[in-house]
């Protein structure tokens, strides 16, 4: 498998997710791996791919609450919290978006949707598990290719916030 990792903004391919850290001026690690399109499961084929923990390699998930719409990041270890989230946005339910809504609001395809850069910004919500770690992988915005940044860095490129929105 190809793998390469780059040296910063100017590595990798260019992304809307790439270009808003770019503006921003946030510092990060663009990774590029050969993405099997067999696979299903990207976030475990990510952290295979990268050679990295899979508590590190956090997804990007879009659910559907009765406040609107909302995103929440937790590890690819983990399962999101549904409840949790929907408190989190100020909102009483939540169930996850239909993928083809999730791909018109983001922007991005399945397996590739990044949460920074989505062409429709949404309330976004970093599990706190997160914290445990200089450093996470996220989405880029295409499969194959993984940004690593510091998790306080992702909260401020999305606008977000820090809460437990996993389960267990």
């Amino acid at each position: 498998m190809v793998k390469k990792k780059g040296g910063g903004a100017g590595a990798g391919p260019t992304t809307a997710a790439t270009l808003g850290l770019v503006r921003a001026g946030i510092r990060f690690v663009p990774h590029v791996y050969e993405h099997d399109s067999a696979a299903t499961d990207f976030g475990a084929e990510a952290a295979r791919e990268l050679g990295v923990d899979a508590a590190r390699v956090f997804k990007t998930l879009m659910v559907a609450t009765d406040a609107g719409f909302g995103i929440g990041i937790v590890s690819v270890r983990d399962q999101l919290d549904l409840k949790a989230l929907a408190g989190a946005l100020g909102a009483k339910k939540a169930a996850m978006a239909d993928k083809a809504v999730a791909e018109r609001k983001s922007g991005y395809v399945v397996g590739g949707i990044s949460p920074i850069g989505q062409k429709t910004p949404l309330a976004t919500v970093l599990d706190d598990a997160a914290l445990e770690f200089a450093t996470i992988f996220v989405s880029g915005g295409r499969r194959g290719f993984d940004i690593e940044l510091a998790p306080l860095d992702l909260v401020a490129a999305v606008r977000g916030r820090v809460e437990r929105i996993r389960r267990g």
